[in-house]
């Protein structure tokens, strides 16, 4: 159930003194089964771009495709591409409204037109693949921790069953161990169900860790789309754009540079552990 885009541009109050482009000719393929990560700076357009992949904005040219359908066309149905391109917004506060956390991940797939039965189903399972423990079922979501909220927010629309994940800065505020937690069940779930996940982040450590594919946005344009390796190669050019590479492809620069002959594109620490121990046996053998 692939995604296309071709030649999308959006422009924010076309046709007045006030008009500001936000996309400008984005050309991009997101076949099913990826982790992508999609990054840039504030106002480089990438929630613009989310906002378009599951029609929650028209583009003012170009067109938008799922599983080859023109997204707007005559005949095309809004509101089943919202329940297989689910996006989770930045701030869970904006996507829970019910009274306890259950009825709240319970309202996506209602609204399906499915029995309840197959509602809860759907909810129960929908929670447990996030992590939210029985205990808090029946609790209103607004008397949660920041990280439940969001696992909250993540299972409402995993209820939904999509094919395409789109996560907005979802672990945004959150202290280290939250953002992991989060994190790590993200990519379980993208392995075991093969479902898309597009993470849009700050973070050059989370992309690193997580996404096997990068797509960097300046100035509403695509300005690198590759594996994560290729990506951080250019760091130089990513810091002339306000973002950087993750703090170990610096590390390893530097080593590289000044100790030891070593590959400068591992992205984990446990990569660079292993590879700075290579080099080092080479050169004591």
């Amino acid at each position: 159930m692939a995604i296309l885009l071709n030649h999308v541009s959006y422009v924010y109050q076309a046709g007045t003194e006030m008009s500001v482009t936000a996309l400008n000719d984005i050309n991009l393929k997101i076949p099913d089964g990826q982790f992508i990560g999609l990054i840039g700076h504030t106002g480089s357009g990438k929630s613009t771009l989310v906002q378009h992949l599951n029609g929650l904005l028209k583009p003012s040219s170009g067109a938008l495709y799922y599983d080859g359908e023109e997204y707007f066309s005559q005949g095309f149905d809004l509101k089943k591409l919202r329940s297989k391109v689910g996006l989770v917004f930045q701030y869970p506060e904006h996507q829970l409204f019910e009274a306890d956390v259950f009825s709240d991940v319970c309202f996506g797939p209602t609204n399906l037109g499915l029995d309840k039965k197959e509602v809860e189903l759907r909810a129960y399972a929908a929670l447990k693949q996030v992590g939210i423990e029985d205990e808090y079922f029946y609790q209103s979501p607004f008397e949660l921790s920041g990280g439940q909220k969001r696992r909250v927010a993540i299972a409402g629309v995993l209820a939904m069953q999509p094919d395409v994940l789109v996560l907005d800065e979802p672990t945004a505020g959150l202290d280290p161990k939250g953002r992991d937690e989060i994190l790590d069940q993200i990519k379980k779930l993208q392995k075991e169900s093969g479902i898309t996940v597009i993470l849009v982040s700050h973070s050059m450590e989370d992309v690193a860790k997580y996404v096997e594919r990068i797509i960097v946005m300046n100035k509403g344009g695509i300005l690198f789309d590759d594996i994560p390796q290729r990506v951080f190669r250019e760091y130089e050019k990513l810091e002339e754009i306000g973002l950087a590479a993750p703090q170990i492809t610096y590390i390893m620069n530097k080593i590289n540079k000044d100790l030891y002959p070593v590959s400068t594109e591992v992205k984990t620490i446990e990569e660079a552990k292993e590879e700075i121990l290579r080099a080092m046996r080479l050169q004591n053998d």
